[in-house]
């Protein structure tokens, strides 16, 4: 069924149509309308299961964590501060091996206060053990929701599936919502250890040993390297199933390119119009889409930016002292690649400034004629937005 909806309700059909046994969720802009769809239809019984709403980012991820070791489907969302404020429990849910999905609606972090799209919220959480998925699209928000499921219940590990704030969570597109008997077939009722039991009680996160913790650590890593063929299998079977797939990165227009543009989310939609302008005026430029962040698609990425000479890295994020999120962690995965490509970080987009397509093709542009590759990334600011690509 096609329904023309924002990408925040995409992702609450997606999870009424995963049926959670507990959805646990606070209200923080720009994700509350998932919150609130949800609520509406466990107020008429629509959704089923148990929508517990507590006072606190911090308690829904507490109650999500502590019903996944239960053994049930769970499911939160939040964006922000709110996600800031389930920092110590992310760890806790990943440590504890859960297989809950949130979805976090990327908003800037304060301070000054901002309620645009910054995708700084969900990376700053890189490290607690979460795997992370970043959408282009309302459709893709729906359908990455409904895998991560699928996904986190096999590798007992948690999955954050990110939409951009406004971008995406509250502009309307025509959306393929499934059929529910399509989705029960394909996704079956969860299989998750009962680690919590009123029959049987235990104890679960006791303390251990230095070297204990050292091996559950080991584990953890280990199950993450296993998530990158786990997330590739789970794409190509929902898209056998539904017709839609993803892939752990997307290559466009790159074999034989001389320079390939990076991007991750919205960015990318209007980096195609970009390159589709300067390829029709002779640039040999490609595309490719970063989809998974979490587990790191090292073999994937070098697969097609290795032939490239020269990569340019446009984000919407950044740590602070050093340079973008994504060209660090690129410049990592191929600094031992036999390709050595040149890699050149910029920065749009913070705090939900406008990209168009005339900032990119100048960003192209400028990696393009460049001479000097910089370490520090470059800023594009309003002036590109309103020269672009000059022949």
């Amino acid at each position: 069924m096609r329904k023309f909806i924002t990408g925040n309700h995409a992702v609450a059909e997606a999870v009424k149509l995963c049926r959670p046994d507990v959805v646990a969720a606070y209200p923080i802009t720009p994700q509350t309308p998932i919150y609130e769809q949800l609520s509406d239809w466990d107020s008429t019984g629509e959704l089923g299961g148990t929508m517990v709403k507590v006072e606190s980012e911090h308690s829904a991820m507490a109650t999500c964590l502590s019903a996944s070791l239960t053994g049930v489907r769970t499911f939160t969302a939040t964006s922000s501060q709110g996600l800031a404020f389930m920092h110590e429990m992310l760890h806790f849910a990943a440590g504890a091996r859960t297989a809950v999905v949130m979805a976090v609606v990327n908003r800037s972090l304060a301070a000054p206060y901002g309620f645009w799209s910054d995708q700084t919220d969900s990376l700053s959480q890189r490290d607690t053990g979460w795997l992370q998925l970043y959408c282009e699209n309302n459709q893709e928000s729906l359908d990455t929701t409904i895998q991560a499921f699928k996904i986190a219940e096999e590798l007992m590990l948690p999955v954050m599936v990110m939409l951009e704030a406004n971008f995406i969570s509250h502009f309307m597109e025509p959306t393929e919502v499934p059929e529910p008997a399509q989705v029960d077939e394909w996704l079956q009722p969860p299989k998750l250890p009962r680690r919590f039991d009123l029959a049987n009680p235990g104890f679960s996160n006791g303390v251990v040993t230095a070297k204990q913790y050292r091996d559950f650590r080991r584990l953890s890593s280990d199950a993450m390297e296993h998530a990158l063929s786990v997330v590739e299998r789970v794409d190509k079977d929902f898209g056998r199933t539904f017709g839609r797939s993803y892939g752990l990165v997307e290559a466009v227009d790159c074999e034989g390119a001389e320079l390939i543009l990076v991007t991750t989310a919205t960015i990318t939609s209007t980096a195609r119009v970009a390159l589709a302008n300067l390829r029709s005026r002779g640039m040999k430029v490609g595309l490719c889409k970063l989809r998974l962040f979490r587990p790191f698609p090292v073999a994937a990425l070098r697969s097609v930016l290795d032939n490239a000479p020269r990569v340019a890295v446009l984000e919407r994020n950044i740590s602070l002292g050093r340079e973008g999120i994504f060209c660090s962690e690129i410049k990592a995965a191929l600094v031992n690649s036999p390709g050595h490509p040149k890699i050149q970080g910029y920065l749009a987009g913070i705090g939900g400034t406008d990209v168009n397509q005339h900032s990119i093709e100048w960003v192209l542009q400028d990696a393009f004629s460049r001479e000097v590759f910089m370490d520090q990334p470059i800023w594009v600011d309003d002036a590109a937005a309103e020269g672009g690509y000059n022949a």
